[in-house]
């Protein structure tokens, strides 16, 4: 009979155990390698070339986690104050602690209050299978599931792998979660430099995330077993102030990272050099700190490798003055000023059109387009007559870098600079007209830096690379090596530039290198962008905002910040002239009446010459070269009417012309009449034996 009811109660309890397994049942637990791998931090990183941390974004704003801390990264009083704190018997129980599971009964029956027991490895299971945890599961059922998902996870994890878990997956406060950003966020250290006293609020903080400071204090101060809690009180209140930085990064290049970091937990290996990254955000935020932001508030350098095209160093910004400090300047489309007349010119010598010692004329000119007269100036707003192509080029001259660009044609020479990376070009070479020449079109940095390194390197371009893993791509010649030698010597002659900045510019170096500086319209951008042997460095300076800058000119904008990295690149090895290339031949040559002195100059083989002349006069088209078209005459009242003419004069062999203002005959064109129209608008003629026009002027009295 006994035996029979021994079965019977067998049978009972394996019938409630039945019913019972299948609502108690908890879900599956993963194991430790598959939760680390499922972890995802908020965070992405951004490294150098060798590996150095140089910035990172936050990706997920949900929860703020940052990489998974391991134990040996976490200072042993945090493990200890922790565990004591949160589950003192850890060590001994399997998932559950019976005792503690039996005082907080006990308490609940007597109507006390008291904690729920729940070990550090039912807590593990409840962040790796949020449905254990979820809120308002507090019953029996959902207990005991916690219980069977802490024991499964004790029988597959060690002590050591639940214990780093929970640390990594605990809330700490509002959106902290884990160890590393309540490290970071609370203190402002690293886990691993955690004190006692960081480890005791840490730990205070756990039962209870939202606690004021001064019930966390409090218990701190209890935990600690303190005879005086003020300290705990200080501490407290500057541990719940104002968030400390949650980056370990020193935030050098923001916005490369906000570029390329766009998935929570990426690391990405980038080319930049931390070292140079921080030598180039210095010199920029000097040269800007040095002007003031009333004159120029924005800047951005680009470092280049030009064998490899690897991005050793880019700045979009340093912030400071700025008014659009998140924009990217280093990867924003501005004009480009005088900064594309060097591909111009390899252009025309290529071709055979020029030589670096070709004559070109350095006056007023007219050109007629679709939208009317345009009528190129000088920076300075004088001419200078005669000069080399050579001068004119390293003098950033503007009349003959057109002259030069009506000889290659404006499709062409758009189609040229598509090719050597100016991919903002997207338009054709008409809607840019004669302005092409002088930089009407939009650029980023980044083209400027590698269409530079092109001529470095013999005229060969390829892309440039920011990414470690990106393959390198096979340079394609765009410009012939003898061009692009003869022009990147043209750019590295300081005497031929000293006529416009002077022998002790920004731009002179103690070594070779070959340098263009450039400014849009209305003094908006200012650049400067060169080469050595080895490195190409681009600086763009001006204002993001497009208001124009005050007082900042070729030299004293973006050059100097050139300057002071091509120093600190070369102080080691300075930068050597490259060879000529095959193709090129250097002859001794001089100038007919003088127009510069004479010198050594390269050629392309079979172009060269020892005596350079200005075209005679009956070689040049006829043309009115006063009045200027678009000139405007004021009378002064004060002045003799007969005494406020001025001179009409025409330039190249005009002995069989005529010139008609409006419609009177002014006589042969080379009389140089003096005349005064009446006050209104007017149109000077110049008219060949056949009546037609050969060249016209507007101007107006006033």
């Amino acid at each position: 009979m006994r035996r029979r009811w021994r079965w019977i109660a067998a049978l009972v309890a394996f019938a409630l155990l039945a019913v019972l397994d299948y609502p108690t049942r908890p879900p599956p637990i993963p194991d430790y390698m598959q939760a680390r791998a499922a972890y995802r931090p908020s965070e992405a990183w951004l490294y150098d070339r060798h590996g150095v941390l140089i910035d990172s974004a936050r990706v997920d704003f949900a929860t703020r986690r940052l990489a998974w801390t391991p134990l040996d990264r976490i200072a042993p009083a945090v493990l200890r104050t922790i565990v004591a704190a949160e589950d003192h018997r850890f060590a001994s129980h399997g998932g559950i602690d019976w005792l503690a599971l039996a005082g907080s009964l006990r308490r609940r029956l007597a109507g006390q209050s008291a904690r729920g027991a729940s070990t550090l490895s039912m807590q593990v299971a409840g962040f790796l299978a949020p449905d254990l945890a979820r809120p308002g599961a507090r019953g029996w059922r959902d207990k005991l599931r916690q219980m069977r998902a802490a024991r499964a996870l004790e029988a597959r994890w060690t002590k050591d792998q639940i214990l780093e878990a929970y640390l990594n997956l605990a809330p700490f406060r509002g959106e902290a979660q884990g160890i590393g950003a309540a490290a970071m966020g609370f203190f402002g250290k690293t886990p691993a430099a955690l004190a006692r006293d960081d480890a005791v609020l840490l730990a205070a903080l756990l039962p209870d995330p939202q606690a004021s400071a001064d019930r966390l204090a409090r218990r701190a101060c209890r935990l600690a077993h303190a005879g005086d809690c003020t300290p705990f009180e200080a501490q407290a209140a500057s541990m719940l102030g104002p968030a400390r930085s949650l980056a370990l990064d020193p935030g050098l290049a923001p916005h490369l990272s906000d570029r390329l970091l766009t998935r929570p937990g990426l690391r990405v290996a980038t080319t930049l050099d931390a070292g140079l990254q921080r030598l180039a955000i210095g010199a920029l935020r000097r040269q800007l700190q040095g002007l003031g932001g009333t004159r120029a508030r924005d800047g951005a350098v680009v470092v280049i490798d030009n064998r490899s095209g690897d991005v050793l160093a880019y700045v979009g910004g340093i912030g400071g003055a700025s008014t659009a400090a998140s924009v990217d300047g280093a990867n924003s489309y501005r004009q480009a000023g005088s900064t594309l007349k060097p591909f111009l010119y390899a252009q025309a010598i290529e071709r055979g059109y020029l030589t670096a010692a070709s004559i070109l004329d350095d006056s007023p000119v007219q050109l007629d387009t679709a939208s009317g007269l345009y009528v190129p100036q000088n920076y300075d707003h004088g001419f200078k007559g005669p000069v080399s192509a050579r001068s004119a080029l390293a003098g950033s001259l503007n009349v003959p870098a057109v002259r030069t660009l009506l000889l290659v044609g404006v499709d062409p020479f758009r189609d040229r600079l598509w090719d050597t990376g100016y991919r903002g070009l997207t338009e054709d070479g008409q809607y840019y007209g004669f302005s092409l020449a002088l930089g009407s079109a939009e650029v980023t940095l980044l083209e400027q830096a590698d269409a530079y390194r092109s001529l470095a390197n013999g005229g060969r371009w390829s892309p440039l690379r920011v990414l470690m893993r990106a393959p390198p791509i096979a340079a394609r010649p765009v410009t012939t090596p003898a061009a692009a030698w003869i022009v990147a010597d043209m750019m590295a002659d300081p005497n031929a530039r000293a006529a416009t900045f002077g022998l002790d510019s920004a731009l002179r170096l103690p070594f070779w290198a070959a340098v263009k500086t450039g400014t849009s319209k209305a003094m908006r951008d200012n650049w400067c962008v060169g080469f050595s042997d080895r490195f190409t460095v681009a600086v763009w300076v001006g204002n993001l905002e497009g208001d124009p800058m005050r007082a900042v000119s070729g030299t004293s904008g973006a050059a100097p910040v050139w300057r002071d990295l091509m120093l600190a690149l070369h102080a080691r090895t300075p930068g050597r002239a490259p060879p000529p290339p095959a193709g090129v031949e250097a002859r001794g040559i001089a100038f007919a009446d003088r127009i510069e002195q004479p010198r050594r100059e390269y050629f392309l083989r079979g172009t060269g010459q020892t005596l350079i002349a200005a075209a005679p006069a009956a070689a040049r088209r006829p043309r009115i070269a006063n009045p200027v078209a678009g000139t405007v005459y004021a009378i002064d009242p004060d002045i003799p009417p007969d005494r406020q003419r001025f001179a009409v004069s025409v330039t190249g062999s005009a002995a069989a012309y005529r010139l008609m203002l409006d419609d009177r005959d002014l006589g042969p064109a080379g009389a140089r009449p003096q005349v005064m129209p009446a006050p209104g608008p007017h149109r000077l003629r110049l008219i060949d034996v056949d009546g037609r026009v050969v060249d016209q002027a507007r101007f107006t009295i006033r």
